[in-house]
């Protein structure tokens, strides 16, 4: 999801954790290094980006103007039809409802978070949590993928520079069903990636209640992604 940050106008990253921070306190921020990478540092952490990509281009004798008649994918590989330009501020996604499922979200944890209270049913029924609740990253797999598929699937996206904010503000179980939600909170040109626009966007998972209305607000995020600018006509 994210890549290292090359954008000049970054803020400071936060990191989120799991365990008892997974049902509903927010992350703590990780000061900014002070020191600089060198320029083989930042090459070397560069992705290899896809041919065909404004990333790809940009640097490598190829001129934004030159890269408009190249194809444009989105991110997942089809033709896109979402650019930097239609992902205006105030715009939102309807992501729609994902249901939680308990075994993959056992599996989930036993695979990468297996604390008790989201493996052991028996002693997290005993305790406080009343019962298992998924690992907080479980939850934001889940965003990812209803973002994958509602919006990226169709956009011009390129890779992203990382989040700003993580919260789990409340348990999630299985069975719950939650509606996804995405917001466009800011957007601009790129300054470090010619080709490329910053866009600023907020993320809420809402349970829902047996009447389909929201019920309690699961998960916030803040991040950003960088997205091809439209292209133009020779």
């Amino acid at each position: 999801m994210a890549t290292p940050e090359t954008d000049p106008e970054r803020p400071g990253p936060a990191a989120p954790q799991s365990g008892p921070g997974s049902s509903g306190v927010a992350a703590p921020t990780i000061p900014e290094q002070t020191h600089a990478a060198t320029p083989e540092q930042t090459h070397t952490a560069a992705p290899a980006p896809l041919e065909g990509s404004p990333t790809a281009t940009a640097g490598a004798g190829v001129t934004p103007q030159d890269s408009a008649t190249l194809p444009v994918w989105s991110g997942t590989g089809g033709p896109a039809e979402l650019f930097f330009e239609d992902l205006h501020p105030g715009r939102t996604f309807d992501l729609g409802v994902v249901p939680v499922d308990g075994d993959e979200m056992v599996a989930f944890a036993r695979r990468f978070d297996p604390q008790w209270y989201h493996v052991d049913a028996e002693r997290a029924a005993a305790s406080h949590h009343g019962g298992l609740i998924a690992s907080g990253f479980y939850t934001v797999s889940l965003f990812m993928r209803a973002y994958v598929d509602h919006v990226l699937s169709r956009a011009a996206a390129d890779a992203s520079p990382g989040l700003e904010e993580l919260r789990w503000l409340a348990p999630v179980r299985a069975g719950d069903r939650l509606a996804v939600r995405l917001d466009v909170a800011g957007s601009r040109p790129s300054t470090a990636r010619p080709g490329l626009g910053t866009v600023s966007l907020t993320g809420t998972m809402f349970r829902l209640d047996p009447d389909d209305q929201p019920e309690r607000e699961v998960l916030r995020t803040r991040f950003r992604g960088w997205f091809a600018l439209r292209p133009t006509s020779g």
